[in-house]
């Protein structure tokens, strides 16, 4: 090609949405550093800190969701879309990007529509196993589609999907156990919980924690790692006595640590968390979240549930199931052994790398020819 690819993303509101596209855009730079990467997102969302954080240049398109609780709030939408729609025009040819990839939420709907009518090409990246509205409407005109589950590719056309994960960090698949242990202060012979429910915090797992991880905590083997969150922290300490095996935090800076140290995690089932237990072979109690659009978690935890890698508890019986739940699992090596076996088999490590040649392949970029010398050459 005579010049260097040009990719557009378009992402955000949440982690699940914006880090998955970072770690595209990294190893697409990796792969090639000539190529020309930029971002458009929503001034009020995580990813206007966030990618600028990358090292990526970010653009604003002013666009909101709709309102599916109070339908009469939505009044602006349409005003909002039509902005975003021209905002999203101008950036994709000013930009002049070669290929255009979302990983949803609603900033990424008028730029892969813009891209789409300007001919770019298009690529849609879907987390989660129930596809997102946004994925579900430009999956029509995108060129590829790359999920991270199987069961995605029931509500997509079949033909342009691409099972390729989720990208996820690339530290959490190279973190060791014994030093993960030695750096929280944990045993080595230790069985370890760890329980979390995003940055944020979950409130139905704290609550459930609160009352039982006293009981958990008799088991004289069993060391619990719990992060709140920062929305329940101060409240909480105020009613969790320190124990010697109870590392109780805001939030864990070292995930990789905090994965590499487990023998069972408790948490939501978000699409991102799901890879990351994936790659990090880490069984898990899944509590989906009943308050997030269209059931996506409930979706997600019971795709891990048929993989084998994970068990799946409601919050209205986590009081009752939970505990028991935990320390049979816990309890039993041979039952832990095959949901490790069961996430490392669907574990894609590579995704980030995967879908960051297929985009560049898409782009018109071909892999340089690496050719091997023979003795004496």
């Amino acid at each position: 090609m005579t010049r260097a690819p040009r990719i557009l993303f378009a992402g955000g509101g949440t982690g699940g949405h914006v880090y998955p596209a970072i770690a595209i855009a990294q190893a697409i730079r990796s792969i090639e550093p000539e190529a020309a990467i930029a971002f458009a997102g929503t001034r009020t969302r995580l990813e206007w800190s966030a990618v600028p954080r990358a090292g990526f240049a970010i653009h604003e398109i002013t666009v909101s969701g709709l309102n599916r609780q109070a339908p009469l709030r939505n009044f602006s939408f349409p005003w909002k879309l039509a902005r975003g729609l021209i905002q999203s025009w101008l950036l994709v040819g000013h930009f002049d990007a070669d290929v255009v990839l979302g990983t949803g939420g609603y900033v990424s709907g008028p730029v892969l529509m813009a891209a789409f009518y300007r001919r770019r090409l298009v690529v849609a990246q879907e987390q989660n196993a129930h596809p997102g509205l946004t994925n579900r409407m430009v999956a029509r005109f995108a060129a590829q589609i790359h999920i991270a589950f199987p069961k995605a590719a029931a509500m997509l056309p079949k033909q342009k999907c691409r099972l390729s994960g989720n990208p996820t960090r690339r530290a959490l698949t190279e973190a060791d156990r014994t030093v993960a242990r030695h750096a929280l202060g944990i045993a080595i012979d230790a069985r370890v919980l760890f329980v979390f429910g995003g940055s944020l915090g979950s409130r139905a797992i704290n609550e459930v924690m609160l009352r039982q991880h006293v009981r958990l905590l008799e088991d004289e083997s069993l060391t619990v790692i719990w992060q709140t969150g920062r929305h329940y922290y101060e409240r909480l300490s105020q009613s969790v006595a320190p124990h010697p095996r109870l590392h109780f935090m805001e939030y864990v800076h070292r995930m990789d640590h905090a994965y590499a140290a487990a023998d069972l995690a408790l948490c939501r089932a978000g699409a991102l968390t799901c890879s990351e237990l994936l790659v990090t072979s880490t069984p898990a109690i899944l509590v989906p979240s009943p308050h997030v659009a269209e059931d996506h978690q409930t979706k997600n935890a019971h795709s891990m549930k048929a993989l084998g890698a994970a068990e799946v508890v409601t919050e209205d019986v986590m009081d009752h199931e939970v505990l028991p739940l935990a320390l049979d699992i816990l309890n039993n090596d041979a039952r832990r052994d095959a949901m490790r076996t069961a996430a490392k088999a669907a574990a894609r490590p590579h995704a980030a790398q995967t879908i960051a040649r297929s985009v560049l392949q898409l782009a018109g970029w071909e892999e340089p020819v690496t050719t091997v010398r023979g003795p004496g050459q």
